[in-house]
């Protein structure tokens, strides 16, 4: 679509790239500039990459092109008073400019408020585009001057057979797939010594789950509250205990190819055969209990100690 508006000399005012972290709509939205501003694009929407505005726009100076990122939490008033400073003035180069709003979901009532004056009254070669992973905190007036472009993330056999061929190991490459949709945070957390640990300590807190609360009550105390400090390291952790009782009901099924922890599948074929379905999908449940509560604040350590017991309860262990 993008193409065919470059093509055409069709390009709107404004953009809204929606999508996950890790689906690529910074780098897109840096590609749409670049073919905006490219002194020899290729076939009209390609970027050379070789001139000199491409390359400014790569190292982030170019004048005509203003990023805004959040101050702290949040895109303030003063941030989009300062862009519409900039819709008033001439361009530096050219009359065209860009702008681009990263994590525009983070704007503060008055900042989108602000913002609006520029969409409902465009500059014909202004460009705006705004990047969110949270389309449904974006203004609907807002939504209705942006046109949306919904971005996918890689499929799992996609990002595995990208991840194999980055020299991750095959072992390793099917978890990493479904732990995050980034291409390059997978490549970081599979040098990752805590990372790693991580996943031994989500191992044998299942394996104890087995025998009794109060070693499972122990485990929680001698390792996991020890190594899963910070909020997104437990909600990580809680991702791969959720993946664990995944792999047990692949394994049930019949859907080994699934697996994710695939250099644990032996033991957790063993341990599949001691599981029931119904218990597994109540366990599942209560995970993702869990990870709500841990995102409306609920004390980390009461949250897990309350977890392994709802996990006894519901056992699959039979």
């Amino acid at each position: 679509m993008l193409k065919n508006s470059l093509q055409k000399q069709r390009v709107a005012h404004a953009y809204l790239f929606e999508g996950s972290r890790g689906t690529g709509k910074k780098e897109c939205a840096l590609l749409l500039t670049k073919a905006l501003f490219c002194l020899s694009p290729i076939e009209q929407y390609k970027p050379c990459e070789s001139c000199i505005n491409c390359k400014r726009i790569n190292h982030g100076n170019h004048p005509d092109v203003h990023l805004v990122e959040p101050d702290g939490l949040s895109i303030k008033k003063g941030q989009i008073k300062a862009l519409q400073e900039e819709f008033s003035k001439a361009g530096v180069e050219s009359k065209q400019k860009v702008y681009i709003i990263s994590q525009a979901d983070k704007m503060t009532v008055n900042a989108a408020n602000s913002l609006l004056k520029f969409l409902e009254e465009p500059n014909s070669q202004t460009v705006a585009i705004l990047l969110t992973e949270q389309i449904q905190q974006i203004l609907p007036t807002i939504l209705s001057r942006c046109q949306t472009l919904s971005f996918q993330p890689l499929s799992s056999e996609n990002m595995i057979k990208k991840l194999v061929e980055l020299d991750v190991s095959e072992g390793q490459a099917p978890l990493l797939a479904l732990m995050t949709n980034n291409l390059d945070e997978a490549i970081a957390l599979s040098g990752d010594d805590w990372f790693a640990q991580a996943q031994k300590i989500v191992v044998k807190l299942y394996e104890v789950l087995k025998k009794s609360p109060l070693e499972a009550l122990l485990v929680l105390q001698e390792d996991w509250f020890l190594h899963f400090k910070e909020k997104e390291q437990i909600d990580r952790g809680l991702d791969l205990l959720l993946l664990i009782f995944k792999d047990l009901l692949y394994i049930q099924v019949g859907k080994t190819d699934q697996v994710a922890f695939i250099n644990e599948r032996p033991r957790l074929e063993q341990f599949a055969l001691h599981c029931s379905q119904s218990a597994l999908t109540e366990q599942m449940s209560a995970i993702l209990e869990a990870k709500r509560k841990l995102q409306a604040n609920m004390n980390p350590q009461l949250l897990m100690e309350q977890l392994v017991l709802n996990l006894q309860e519901g056992s699959s262990f039979v």
